[in-house]
């Protein structure tokens, strides 16, 4: 039956009846398909009913789904014409892991960032209602998402508004489903989405009189208390209906048609369950959150022993400077395994916080924690930092607080594409007065930046990229580095290349390929000067390579520190360009980008010719 569906409008063609085996077909595909490519599969296994519901119910694109993060939203794109595309899912020049403006029309909005769907839902229900559209805007967001504070900002706002057609819906999947979502629920869910519900309480507004309506309220209020999780969407304006079984297409289509004819902000609550209809995966949703391709009969298998990963580095470095210093807390905004803190939960459960959704409060909360002495080390994503920047900047930097930032998935992130690339960290960081910056290049030097940054008394960064690393063996003791100082790893002559962070390993291949120097400068603030200025005077020329935003970044940084000595040098800027990158392998777009041995060595003999460098051969005939 999937093979029929190309578009909703085939959907909506299907009986009810034949909706269920629909589900089942779909759940089956998601599950062959992101076996193949990878990719979000919990969560997508979660929403197939709440999926076909919504598109059988509402007239979309007409009407506009916004999906919260979007890594639900693979039942969305089969059944909107991208069926056939799922084989290019996250691949370069395929379809995205995330809704995407410009790959449909039935994408309303770009996410892939949580907690944003209710302010771009709200903002579409106020245009239709400016522009005279009778269109609905729903939002689905999921239960994690709700914890971030632009969530209930939205809330607040969309509550005023009493004429509009706007749904939140909350994918609750992280309770389990409780005795109320069951055949009682279901009728009163149906009750309370219904015209005469509705109509009653609007004529108990207008024709009861005061005592008698305020009793009728608070009577209406308990016996939904008696049967709901809470009312407090209800505090913020709109009707709350729920929970209901999010997997149960004879619950949710009768409600979604009901609210359908309701005006003013609805809530819904439904209740998934992340891996539903796949064993595995419900078993253990974190296993397969975002698993990498797998055989669905056998399921994931322990990965081989293989370099370390930079999240591994530190996490164990977190550990071993925690057993040191009771001081230590650790915080992260929702990403205990992503960062690499399962261990360090369970070794220190007292100093460990996840604060939710929630990236501004994290960076506030390590800046309280910094006040009275603790040693806070937040592990964050550079692409989720980007959230907590005014926090960054007014609560920890102003006041030059002790707090300690690590900084994964800098740079480009290969499948997950431009929404999580870590592009920019650089530039936004090292405009920061008080701030440490710092870029790894390689595990050992990872771990010994941690060090340094948690031993500086200030706010302190240390970058370093997604996956492994190059091999480097990781020393047990926790020595720092000097602040401010490179060091240079390849002598040469004529032209000399300052790389940061992940681009010293591509720059020393330039470098041996050419017989260019090549500086490990470490420390993007403060550049350590004293070096460079060595290199401009022993050399004819500077390069500067860094896996971050040309504009702004280190580059901008040497070239900046140059004017400023008075000294004039030729030089060449390379980084990744003023665009966004999309998904892909990441060696692959790096070597788009330039950004590998051969693509520096090729942009150096652009720029400065053969005749200015000394290839590795031609020193060998000369010597």
């Amino acid at each position: 039956m999937l093979k029929t569906i190309n578009f909703p409008d085939d959907l909506r063609q299907l009986s009810r009846a034949q909706l269920k085996p629909l589900a089942d077909e779909l759940r089956e595909f998601v599950l062959e398909s992101v076996a193949k490519t990878g990719g979000h599969l919990s969560s997508n296994l979660g929403t197939v009913e709440l999926t076909i519901a919504l598109h059988y119910v509402f007239n979309t694109p007409e009407d506009r789904i916004v999906w919260d993060v979007g890594h639900q939203t693979y039942p969305h794109k089969i059944l909107t014409g991208r069926r056939e595309r799922m084989g290019s899912l996250r691949q370069l020049d395929g379809i995205s892991g995330f809704p995407r403006r410009a790959e449909s029309e039935y994408d309303t909005f770009g996410t892939a960032h949580s907690s944003t769907s209710i302010s771009a839902a709200l903002g579409m229900a106020l245009a239709a209602r400016a522009k005279g559209d009778d269109r609905h805007a729903i939002a689905v967001i999921g239960d994690g998402a709700m914890t971030a504070g632009m969530a209930f900002e939205a809330l607040n706002n969309a509550g005023v508004h009493e004429d509009i057609k706007l749904l939140v819906i909350l994918n609750d999947n992280d309770m389990s489903i409780s005795p109320p979502v069951g055949a009682l629920n279901r009728y009163l869910a149906r009750l309370m989405s219904g015209q005469f519900y509705a109509k009653a309480k609007h004529v108990g507004k207008t024709v009861l009189p005061g005592p008698v309506r305020e009793l009728a309220k608070r009577l209406e209020e308990h016996a939904k208390g008696m049967i709901v999780p809470a009312t407090m969407f209800e505090e913020f304006g709109f009707n709350y209906i729920g929970p209901i079984d999010g997997h149960d297409l004879d619950s949710l289509i009768p409600t979604l048609q009901n609210l359908k004819n309701l005006k003013g902000p609805q809530f819904l609550h439904v209740v998934t369950k992340k891996g539903q209809g796949y064993k595995l995966a419900e078993a253990d949703p974190v296993l397969y959150h975002g698993p990498g391709k797998f055989d669905p009969a056998e399921g994931i298998k322990p990965a081989a022993a293989g370099k370390t990963t930079y999240t591994q580095v530190f996490g164990e470095w977190l550990c071993d400077m925690a057993a040191q210093n009771d001081k230590l807390v650790g915080i992260t905004p929702a990403m205990r395994e992503g960062s690499g803190m399962v261990e360090f939960e369970r070794r220190f459960p007292d100093r460990y916080y996840d604060v939710g959704i929630a990236e501004q409060h994290a960076v506030t909360f390590a800046a309280g924690l910094a006040c009275e002495g603790m040693k806070p080390v937040v592990a964050i994503y550079s692409t989720f930092l980007q959230r907590g920047y005014d926090q960054l900047i007014h609560d920890v930097a102003l006041q030059n607080l002790d707090v300690t930032f690590a900084l994964d998935r800098a740079g480009l992130v290969g499948a997950d594409g431009a929404t999580h690339a870590g592009n920019y960290d650089m530039a936004y960081l090292r405009c920061i007065p008080n701030m440490v910056v710092m870029a790894a290049s390689d595990e050992n030097e990872c771990r010994r930046m941690l060090s340094t940054a948690f031993h500086y008394n200030g706010p302190a960064t240390v970058r370093y990229p997604r996956g492994a690393g190059i091999g480097v063996k990781v020393q047990s003791d926790l020595t720092p580095i000097a602040l401010g100082t490179g060091e240079i790893r390849r002598p040469g002559d004529k032209i000399a290349i300052l790389a940061f962070g992940s681009m010293v390993a591509p720059a020393l291949a330039a470098g041996e390929k050419l017989g260019a120097t090549v500086a490990n400068m470490r420390f993007v603030k403060p550049l350590d000067l004293a070096l460079l200025k060595q290199l401009a005077a022993e050399h004819d020329a500077l390069v500067t390579v860094e896996e971050g935003a040309i504009m702004g970044g280190a580059g901008s940084a040497v070239a900046e520190a140059l004017a400023a000595e008075g000294i004039v040098k030729p030089l060449l800027i390379l980084g990744l360009p003023d665009q966004f990158i999309d998904h892909g392998d990441a060696p692959r777009l790096l070597s788009a980008c330039g950004l590998d041995g051969d693509g520096i060595a090729a942009s150096l003999l652009q720029r400065f010719g053969a005749d200015v460098l000394r290839p590795v051969a031609s020193q060998a005939k000369v010597g």
